[in-house]
This record gives structure tokens, C-alpha cells and sequence, in this order.
């Protein structure tokens, strides 16, 4: 999903987007993930699916320290193990029952998870306030054509003109997520023209890729 240039760290979300008690589905290279966040505040990221039905774990909901599934309710650690089985209260759940985990990471605003084992830490975005994310239907190259700029080591492409802002880029079978980021100095009116840019600038990517200019 991220760019050949991010090593194994794809940017899935933004912190603002996952309060603490809460879970979201995100998209990693090594397939879905149900990131998740404690209600002490801590992040996790778990394969999406429940050994038991295979029930998606981003429909389940957190509470205290651990992600339950929604449809029998079987509840995991961060560390993946299964911590409870509503049906056999009694029952500790052998270690065997696990779903697998990823590490992730939390800086500047943007949550990250790798896929497999990093040989550093995300990249810092030092200067840089994440606005929003949109997904964009089109690959890397016709955001870059869209934007007229190209794509830094780190995952970012800035527009040409500068209004868009920052884009931090996670690339994936022909659509895009894209994090929109703005100056830490930006100003209100600065901001909705960021995010106005990037409307437009999701549109004229998605022309592009759909009329075939840029595959």
C-alpha cells in the first residue's frame, strides 16, 4: 500500500480518527487490519478477522484493554491472544487462540503500521498538521500529474502551486489513500483551501486515471 520509497510503513489513518475506545478497518499491504485504540489510550493493530467465525474485527467495539468480536464476543489482547469466551466464562483460552498482530506507530498526528518488521521508525513530519484524509479512486502517478509534483522519499508530494497543502501518500491496486497535511502555521482560511484543493485535486486524478493519460 505505501510507496516503494516508505519501506514497510503505511500511514492508515490519522490520530483524530481513532478516539480512545474505539476500532476502524485500515488497509495495510499485508492485507486488513482492525486498528484499534484502548480506552487508556493505547493503539493496536490486529489481522481482521476472528479465528472463531471469521467475523471482520473492525465491526467489534473496545472495552478497557481489549477488542471483542461482535458476533459471539471473543475478546483479544494487543498482544493477539484471546482473553475471553462469553459462551465458557469459566474457560481460560489456550494460547492457541490468537489473532495475528502488527506493529504500529503513532507520530505528528498520523498512525502507521508495518507490515512485517521495520528497520526504522515511520518518517517525521516535522512542520507538517495533518487536515484530513480522502481516498482518491487512481494510482500514485496520476495523483503526481494531478498535483504537478513528485513523490518525496517519505511518502509526501506537494502540489505545484502550494495550495493543496502536503500530501502524504499509501498507494493501492489502482486507488490512493491520501493525508492531507498544511503547514503548522497555517491559518483557518488556509486550511479550507487546502481541503478544497484536494477535492479538486481527487477529481482531476481520478479524470486522468479513468480516461487512461495515466495508468
Amino acid at each position: 500500500m505505501p510507496s516503494d520509497t516508505t519501506g514497510f510503513w503505511t500511514p492508515v489513518a490519522l490520530s483524530a480518527d481513532l478516539p480512545a475506545g474505539t476500532v476502524i478497518p485500515a488497509r495495510t499491504p499485508a492485507g486488513s487490519v482492525a486498528l484499534w485504540r484502548s480506552e487508556a489510550g493505547r493503539l493496536a493493530a490486529s489481522a481482521d478477522r476472528c479465528p472463531h467465525r471469521g467475523m471482520r474485527l473492525s465491526h467489534g467495539f473496545v472495552r478497557g484493554e481489549a477488542l471483542s468480536c461482535i458476533y459471539h464476543g471473543w475478546s483479544y489482547a494487543q498482544a493477539g491472544n484471546c482473553l475471553r469466551i462469553p459462551a465458557h466464562p469459566g474457560l481460560t483460552p489456550p494460547e492457541t487462540i490468537r489473532v495475528a498482530i502488527h506493529e504500529v506507530a503513532e507520530a505528528d498526528g498520523v498512525i502507521w503500521v508495518a507490515a512485517g518488521v521495520p528497520a526504522s521508525k515511520p518518517p517525521r513530519l516535522d512542520g507538517l498538521t495533518p487536515l484530513r484524509s480522502l481516498t482518491v479512486l487512481a494510482g500514485k502517478d496520476a495523483i503526481e500529474t494531478a498535483a504537478g509534483g513528485k513523490t518525496s522519499p517519505d511518502g509526501l508530494v506537494e502540489t505545484a502551486a502550494g495550495a493543496g497543502g502536503v500530501w502524504l501518500l499509501a498507494a493501492d491496486d489502482g486507488q490512493t489513500l491520501v493525508h492531507v497535511l498544511v503547514r503548522d502555521d497555517a491559518g483557518t482560511k488556509d486550511r479550507i483551501a487546502a481541503s478544497r484543493a484536494a477535492e479538486s485535486l481527487r477529481r482531476r486524478a481520478e479524470n486522468l486515471q479513468r480516461e487512461g493519460i495515466v495508468q
